[in-house]
């Protein structure tokens, strides 16, 4: 499988991840989710770019978590924004 993008994470999102409460989460986002979206960030089953205020950001839907991240098409780079449970993020 071709990985045409990279992964770059954000501090907010790596402090986060390393929480108790979405360390779970990370193993199947390391190796479910990144291989995804390194091929096509842009469209996927769970994936959905956001409107309004989020202009310019995507989200994945992890069954009740959102991980949400920008993409710079010119380098190829996917920076990983936050992660957090749909009931908090959307505040």
């Amino acid at each position: 499988m071709l990985r045409s993008f990279k992964i770059a994470k954000t501090d907010n999102f790596a402090h986060k991840a390393a929480s108790m409460t979405f360390k779970r989460y990370y193993e199947k986002i390391k190796n479910y989710v990144y291989p995804q979206i390194q091929v096509n960030p842009f469209f996927a089953l769970n994936v959905k770019k956001l409107k309004g205020q989020f202009e310019g950001v995507y989200r994945y839907r992890i069954g009740k978590i959102r991980l949400f991240y920008s993409i710079d098409s010119e380098n190829k780079m996917i920076f990983i924004l936050n992660i957090d449970y749909r009931k908090d993020i959307y505040e």
